[in-house]
């Protein structure tokens, strides 16, 4: 539209006269989205596609466009400031914003740099701080200090530039410069304006209102502001809908994930994790139950927290639908730093936390050593007599044997970069002294990234590269073997501690030092030693070397269509020590003089590889599609070679190597396994006026489980639907304060990968006979998908101008259950394995948010809720045995446990019902049976299953709250678990030793009273409750606990300060700093294993820690 100049400048004249026009609003008119494709034509044909889509009329002199000059400009949903950038490029022209005009006139030269500030701020006017500042298309850029301040030189020609201001969760904003010097930003959050991104399953970015479940986002904020040296452990609370329960090993320990409820019955339940859009395979084992003691770390564990970017969390099906056998449990899809366009960043952090024991049992000090029922004193208990104030010694195990724990993490980080090229370059070490002595965890993370755009930025190729050595010695969970706990709990309370420090001598006949642990203890009772013996020579280490390898190229085809392809090498060498020195307890040395050496090197390799064809598009003013078609294949390998076993007596003693091995009595092993699957998928996602959308998944699996030469199935496909409306754009006249709703609702069909021997043969060494034989499970070739079918409704909404909420009803059902039902077959067969298990979750998320400003204080709270009911539908019901082709009913299913406490599968019942197979002697009325000589007696023949409760809460709940004025901020959450049982078997032992605080109680009052009327001696009681393998239904408590498990302060110096050098951040932050409420003598949240069966059972379990700490943050 051609109009004459004197008219132009009117009009500018007018609007720099006025100055109506706010930054603010421009900055909203500047970032409408628009569609324009002219190919060849005239400034018009362009002029007149960009003012039908707005509200704006051009203004412009004719003489100023040569009549040659001829348009090419194809833009999609682009912001109005960008195409107007492109439409001007390589012509004399510049245009400006005027009121509701646009005006073209010929650039003018500003030679002078130009000092511009600001603030950058949300809509409540809350400073946003870690904003970027850049000057569109150079490296000069800043980020906004804590009051949202910034301050930037702008270089000549300053008129020219245009600043883009962006931080994550909001829209990326650009301004002209033009003569301000200063301005007022306001960001859009993407969310309440319906247009947020979410990474979603294989690192696909989808826009939030067309997403049909439920994925909820943590930023690198709430990871780091209080991290844990596990990252996952920083998640607890934040999220509805996961059960996290931190590991007993201490500091970098693995820890047990669980999305909506426990599925498998025999298959892990735990969540799958995926780093930049690929799945991690999580090497570690489960840890160590029973007498078993070794505590374990994780994969996902190696990741330096302030690496990430952010977190999703997929808790539903139909959220990771697109990962198929894999999908079941859910996902944590972890999204990792790139370098930022614009400016060169340096991030110092530097972190110091104590640790102390959080909850430990009650001990007592005021009965001594011995045994006044036995006819010769036994020295190992605390039964004796009553102690004089004088003979008391005060032994505690929380203030004599553990000792403050400390940790301390230093990263170093570097973001670099320009429009085409960006840079990350971190280091991070963390050095951690446990709470035993000698307990220790280092790790060391090194990671670089690039990312280069190419081909006019048609062409992206993302490299990256992470390199990790870990190494952790001592890292004990639970059980007896090798647990310094058991001794350092057991101790005789009449005996001096410091005799006990002195914990070797050295032998002159020998001439090697010796155990000091005097007969007074029993060297043979529950493998029992000296506590610091164990800690200093009973040494067992893990030393790992990581590298990672990944490649991400992408090529946008069209505007709309692109293709990407990955590839991710995932390595790891993990070397296994175990060196038990001579004069150790003879069970653990396998009766050797001269000690015990083992050492296993375990190679985990995994390669992953996907392409992806994505098309991105809209059908004229109403429909869009998103689609993704692809195709992947992963291979993952482990080998093993273990040499074990004890020093031949004609060794040397106590060195270890495997040359010093008795050849008649060592183990050596070499194992390995190898998994890999291919994959086709494909993915629409289809919308219509930006309020209706579908979505339709498909995922064909051809796993390596099925690839035996006589299995019946080649691959398994997995389907999803989902559909979601924007009732707030729907509706008309939607009331003010409700901005923003949004119900949906989702159906899928995933997987669970069960386990890879059973359409495959398994091969063993016979050493005896020299020959391999294969193992004896009875051939199964026609497997079903071990499947979960899921479906969700939920309901999102943002109203009253403070508040959002999501809220989310599943129901899931997991069938085709692979497990052992101990079913009995043929000679020449150990085990028969079914399919015929169905389980049942269902339950309700729910996270409510309110966000306020009153001048410069601002308040946000958050609340999770999550409720899950677990049942198992069938177990074996009417199944024909293959051998005899009679049909088997199952009802009841014992899957072990610890002692007479065994998890006990019924049909009705759920997957952590915990059962008491034992019981008291009673008589006809039910009454605890007393005889004659006041002694009571168990029995567990012909008794029914006396059911404890389930070890799986009926609701989690969390509230936080974060607090800023000014520079100060101070936040804090409380957490909750309600409902649910635990076993302490610890509890049991201290009792039955006499060394507990309930057995002092008791002997102050004279006796046991039960049945209401008989006092029983306390050492009778407790010898036949607590002794042997104790009775279990008298050391269960309520898992129900509330606790303060988070809080922080911190104070953050703006860089205006510092002469804009620095801004520094200063806190002090804690972590399960209280426990309000608890009935159990250990942490119910703390788990010594990931594995199904042993939550909530404690055996001499490391307690939690409490954990308080400095942090130092300085961004240059």
């Amino acid at each position: 539209m051609k109009k004459n100049l004197i008219l132009a400048l009117l009009a500018l004249f007018f609007t720099l006269g006025t100055g109506k026009m706010t930054v603010s609003a421009q900055s909203g008119v500047l970032q409408q989205r628009i569609s324009v494709s002219v190919e060849g034509g005239t400034l018009d044909d362009a002029v007149v596609q960009i003012e039908k889509q707005t509200s704006l009329m051009f203004l412009y002199k004719t003489q100023d466009i040569a009549p040659s000059h001829r348009v090419t400009l194809h833009a999609r949903r682009e912001p109005l400031s960008v195409v107007l950038d492109r439409l001007v490029e390589g012509t004399k022209l510049g245009w400006e914003l005027s009121d509701n005009h646009i005006v073209l006139t010929q650039k003018s030269v500003d030679d002078q740099p130009r000092r511009v500030t600001g603030h950058v701020l949300d809509k409540n006017g809350v400073p946003i701080i870690g904003a970027t500042v850049i000057v569109k298309g150079t490296t000069v850029g800043t980020s906004t200090g804590a009051d949202g301040s910034f301050a930037l030189e702008i270089p000549a020609p300053a008129a020219k530039a245009v600043l883009s201001f962006g931080y994550l969760g909001y829209d990326d904003t650009e301004i002209p410069v033009g003569s301000r010097t200063a301005m007022e930003v306001t960001l859009r959050e993407s969310a309440l304006e319906m247009d947020a991104v979410v990474v979603t399953a294989l690192g696909i970015k989808r826009s939030e209102k067309a997403l049909s479940y439920n994925v909820q986002q943590v930023s690198a904020e709430e990871i780091v502001g209080n991290k844990d040296v596990n990252f996952v452990n920083a998640l607890s609370g934040k999220v509805a809908g996961v059960n996290i329960n931190a590991s007993s090993s201490g500091v970098g320990g693995a820890s047990k994930v669980v999305m909506r409820g426990t599925k498998g019955i025999d298959q892990s339940s735990n969540a799958l994790y995926v780093i930049d859009g690929v799945p991690m395979y999580n090497l570690g084992g489960e840890g160590g139950t029973e007498f078993d003691s070794a505590g374990t770390s994780e994969a996902v564990a190696d990741i330096n927290p302030e690496d990430i970017e952010s977190v999703s969390v997929l808790t539903g099906a139909a959220a990771a639908a697109l990962y198929g056998s894999y999908a079941s449990n859910g996902a944590i899809v972890i999204t990792t730093k790139k370098g930022k366009a614009g400016h060169t960043s340096v991030t110092v952090t530097s972190n110091t936390e104590v640790h102390s024991p959080f909850v430990m049992p009650e001990f007592q000090n005021r009965y001594g050593t011995g045994n006044l029922n036995a006819s010769e004193g036994q020295t190992l208990m605390s039964w004796g007599r009553r102690l004089d104030a004088a003979d008391r010694t005060g032994y505690s195990p929380r203030s004599d044997y553990f000792q403050t724990g400390v940790t301390g993490t230093e990263t170093v980080s570097l973001s670099t970069g320009t429009d085409r090229n960006q840079t990350y370059l971190s280091a991070s070490a963390v050095n951690s002294r446990g709470i035993v002595p000698n307990n220790g965890y280092e790790r060391y993370n090194f990671t670089a990234r690039n990312t280069t755009s190419l081909l006019k930025d048609r062409m992206t190729l993302d490299i990256g590269a992470s390199y990790i050595m870990q190494n952790d010695r001592n890292m004990v969970n639970q059980g007896t073997y090798a647990n310094p706990l058991v001794s350092a709990y057991l101790f005789p309370r009449g005996n001096d501690w410091n005799r006990v420090r002195m914990f070797e001598r050295y032998d002159p006949e020998r001439r090697i030092w010796v155990q000091d642990w005097d007969e007074w203890i029993g060297a043979g009772n529950l493998t029992m030693q000296n506590p610091y013996w164990i800690n200093y020579r009973n040494l067992r280490e893990n030393d790992r070397r990581r590298y990672m390898l990944n490649t991400n190229i992408s090529y946008r085809i069209l505007d709309w269509l692109s293709v990407s392809g990955r590839i991710r090498i995932d390595n790891s060498v993990n070397n296994f020590t175990e060196k038990f020195y001579a004069t150790s307890n003879s069970t653990l040395i396998e009766g050797s003089n001269n000690g015990l050496y083992g050492i296993t090197k375990t190679e985990d390799q995994q390669t992953y590889g996907d392409v992806l064809l994505n098309i991105d598009k809209t059908f004229g003013a109403n429909w869009s599609l998103q689609a993704n078609v692809g195709a992947v294949i992963s291979d993952i390998r482990q080998d093993a070679f273990k040499n074990r076993g004890p020093i031949m007596e004609s060794g040397i003693a106590n060195l270890f190597n495997v040359f010093q091995l008795d050849d008649t009595r060592v183990t050596r092993e070499q194992s390995g396994w190898r998994e890999q699957y291919q994959s086709l998928f494909a993915s629409a996602e289809i919308g219509y006026k930006g309020t209706y959308y579908l979505t339709l998944t498909g995922r064909n699996d051809w796993p390596s489980q099925l690839a035996g030469p006589q299995s019946v199935k080649a691959s398994f496909f997995y389907p999803s639907v989902g559909a979601s409306v924007v009732l707030s754009q729907l509706i008309p006249d939607m009331p003010e304060n409700l901005s923003y709703v949004k119900v949906r609702g989702s159906w899928a069909s995933v997987g669970m990968p069960f386990a890879r021997f059973l359409a495959n043969p398994v091969y063993v060494w016979d050493a005896d006979n020299k020959v391999w034989k294969t193992e004896t499970n009875y051939p199964f070739y026609d497997l079903k998908p071990e499947r979960t079918d899921s479906w969700e409704v939920g309901l999102t909404m943002r109203f009253l101008k403070h508040f959002n909420l999501d809220v989310s009803y599943y129901n899931t059902k997991t069938y085709n259950q692979t497990f052992d039902p101990q079913i009995s077959v043929s000679s020449g067969y150990s085990t028969l394995y079914v399919q015929t298990g169905s389980v049942r979750n269902r339950g309700i998320e729910l996270a409510l948010g309110y966000g306020n400003k009153w001048g410069e204080f601002s308040w946000s709270s958050n609340f999770t809720l999550s409720s899950n009911q677990n049942r198992i539908l069938e177990l074996v019901d009417n199944y024909r045995h293959p051998e005899t082709g009679q049909f088997v009913t199952k009802d009841r299913l014992d899957v072990g446990g610890l002692n007479q406490a065994h998890f006990i599968l019924k049909k009705g019942g759920s997957l952590g019902d915990l059962y008491s197979i034992i019981d008291l002697k009673r008589d006809a009325n039910g009454h605890i049976y007393v005889d004659e000589n006041d002694r009571i007696y168990t029995v567990s023949e012909n008794l029914d299953d006396i059911r404890l409760g389930s070890v799986f809460p009926k609701a989690n709940m969390a509230w936080r709250n974060d607090f800023r004025w000014k520079n100060l901020n101070f936040g804090f959450m409380v957490s909750a678990r309600l409902g649910g049982i635990v076993f302490s078997r610890t509890q049991a032992t201290l009792d039955y030793f006499g060394v507990s605080e309930a057995t002092a109680a008791a002997r102050d009052r004279g006796g046991v009273l039960i049945n209401g009327r008989d006092m029983i001696d306390a050492n009778v009681w407790y010898s036949a409750v607590a002794g042997g393998n104790s009775l279990p239904q008298f050391y269960t408590y309520s898992a129900t606990n509330v606790r303060l498990q988070e809080a922080s302060i911190g104070y953050t110096i703006p860089r205006k300060w510092l002469r804009n050098v620095c801004e520094i951040t200063v806190s002090l932050v804690g972590r399960n700093l209280w426990m309000i409420y608890n009935k159990a003598p250990f942490d119910p949240e703390s788990i010594a294993t990931t594995g199904n069966y042993y939550q909530g059972v404690d055996y001499f379990m490391m307690p939690s820690l409490r954990n308080v700490g400095f942090n130092l943050r300085l961004k240059f």
